[in-house]
């Protein structure tokens, strides 16, 4: 008769059920918190992190939105889109994602 074998088991850590949830929470909430109000005329606008500053300006400038101020991030500009067709015209040009301008402000005022 063979002797037995033990086959080790490849567990999930317990740990990670924590923090899985904890990561959900924090990306649930900042969906929800920097989500863009209906009506608002200015909003923050994430670039790129690897360009430079003049085609994050550029990007911007090639959408028409006026920017409004910069943040303490090269790459997060708070602008205002033109009415017609603005926020598309940021996609188009580069920008990852579209904030609330006071969310983003309490976070990366200069």
């Amino acid at each position: 008769m063979e002797g037995r074998t033990a086959i080790p088991s490849r567990r999930w850590p317990a740990w990670a059920n924590a923090t899985a949830l904890l990561v959900a929470g924090w990306i649930a909430l900042a969906i929800l918190t920097l989500q863009v109000r209906p009506g608002a005329t200015v909003v923050a606008v994430a670039f790129p992190p690897w360009w430079s500053t003049q085609q994050v300006f550029q990007a911007a400038a090639s959408a028409q939105a006026a920017v409004v101020r910069a943040t303490a991030l090269p790459t997060l500009l708070v602008v205002r889109p033109d009415d017609h067709d603005g926020l598309t015209r940021l996609q188009d040009a580069g920008a990852w994602f579209v904030m609330d301008a006071q969310a983003v402000s309490a976070c990366f005022g200069k």
